[in-house]
């Protein structure tokens, strides 16, 4: 499991960041990759990495606001081009279904594969499948925006060889049963069931993604013991008061939520152009101040996630 991310800048595109786009890579988990937001030429910043568009099979918008929308038209439209890529589910607030068809009918653009638009209107779960579900609840915006969460299911433990060796299991396919957690009969006729072999339950990873919204209570819930929570962090800490009058978040009140709701790493996305340089490192010196495990994340940054130990 890895993020990139594609743009970390807010409102507009500068030489230093594009705007808001986030690839969260699943190819060893499903062969999939799923986008959060697409912001205006997230195609191009695309070409620059090892993203293949098949590979893409859902994407989570937060908002519609054009910083966050407006590379979807293209990109669907590229995708098109890469033969047979398969289906597409893009969720979302009310009315971006129709930004998209109205896009893709006014440029008379043919899809090539079937996309599915979930509308989203409440909180609550809205994917359930292939050993991940995902979580959403609504922020406090200009207009309707979402956060996710992402949680991996837990994963069966360990076979435990040491205790299994007095059985002598032949390598094969009931070592695979076993690890499955089925019951197998040896050739003396020995039941074992593989439930009595297995170490601990490896507890899933949880990613949750903030793109623009106030402090909000439902933060805190979408966020809760993340692996990594990605967080706007539009202004900086001292002006808060700015930030609430435009619906966004500090650095500081991104860096409060992780530190009091369990989360191991926080990334500071959703970068003003006012904060450039020393200014960025800054909002990051502020953040580290309230939670070190901070990291101010940049265009094509990369933070791998690793599978979790063993927990009883």
């Amino acid at each position: 499991m890895e993020l990139q991310f594609l743009g970390t800048g807010a409102g507009q595109p500068s030489k230093q960041r594009n705007v808001s786009s986030l690839a969260l890579k699943l190819l060893d988990e499903l062969n999939e990759i799923w986008l959060f937001d697409v912001g205006e030429a997230t195609q191009h910043q695309i070409l620059r990495t090892n993203i293949r568009l098949r590979k893409i099979t859902k994407i989570f918008i937060s908002h519609n606001h054009g910083d966050h929308i407006f590379g979807l038209p293209g990109l669907l439209a590229t995708r098109s081009f890469q033969g047979d890529v398969g289906p597409i589910t893009i969720y979302g607030p009310p009315g971006l279904e129709q930004f998209i068809k109205t896009s893709l009918r006014v440029s008379r653009t043919k899809v090539s594969y079937p996309i599915k638009f979930v509308e989203l209107k409440e909180g609550g779960l809205i994917y359930n499948g292939q050993g991940f579900k995902v979580y959403t609840d609504k922020l406090d915006h200009r207009v309707p925006s979402f956060g996710y969460r992402v949680v991996e299911d837990s994963r069966p433990g360990e076979l435990l060889m040491d205790k299994l060796a007095q059985y002598n299991v032949p390598n094969g396919p009931l070592l695979g049963k076993l690890k499955n957690g089925e019951q197998v009969v040896l050739n003396d006729g020995t039941i074992l069931d593989g439930k009595d072999f297995l170490g601990p339950n490896r507890p899933g990873r949880i990613i949750t993604v903030i793109y623009d919204t106030r402090s909000t209570p439902t933060i805190a819930k979408l966020a809760k013991n993340a692996d990594v929570l990605v967080h706007e962090s539009t202004f900086a800490g001292h002006e808060a008061k700015l930030a609430h009058s435009y619906y966004h978040s500090t650095a500081v009140e991104a860096a409060t939520i992780a530190r009091d709701n369990g989360v191991k790493e926080l990334c500071l996305d959703h970068i003003s152009a006012r904060y450039l340089g020393a200014k960025a490192k800054a909002l990051e010196k502020q953040a580290k101040e309230v939670f070190p495990n901070t990291k101010l994340v940049n265009d094509f940054d990369n933070i791998i996630i690793p599978m979790k130990g063993a927990t009883d």
